[in-house]
């Protein structure tokens, strides 16, 4: 198996995660907005477990519950990194912070019933009020 490397800003945190995204997309909701301070996260879906810290571990921030869903920033640049997402098992890379370039592309919006009102989409990509299906 292919393995990606991702990095934070400042190089503080890295991680390797398996090149076998399941999905990758655009989530337009307040929180990822945020979290980014974009107008979207671009974000890759894999089960939780094929993602791993090669450096870093002191100085990474979990937003959240380390037991439940999280969000985990490098604490020295303050870079997001990736969601813990409990519920489904999944882990959800942020896109910008790969290194190397995945197999997959982000293939659908969601949650564009709040996206930012200055943002404008133009793609193609299916579009989802919330949760798609």
């Amino acid at each position: 198996m292919t393995m990606l490397k991702g990095s934070c800003l400042c190089g503080a945190v890295t991680y390797e995660v398996e090149d076998a995204f399941e999905a990758a997309f655009y989530c337009h909701c307040s929180r990822c907005r945020r979290a980014t301070g974009s107008a979207f996260k671009p974000m890759a879906s894999i089960k939780t477990g094929r993602l791993r810290l090669v450096q870093g571990e002191a100085n990474v921030l979990i937003f959240g519950d380390p037991a439940d869903t999280h969000d985990v920033h490098c604490g020295q640049c303050g870079s997001f990194l990736y969601s813990v997402i409990a519920e489904n098992g999944n882990t959800h890379v942020a896109m910008g912070t790969l290194v190397d370039d995945p197999k997959v592309r982000p293939s659908f919006h969601m949650f564009v019933g709040s996206k930012a009102p200055w943002h404008e989409i133009t793609d193609s990509l299916p579009q989802f009020e919330g949760l798609p299906g």
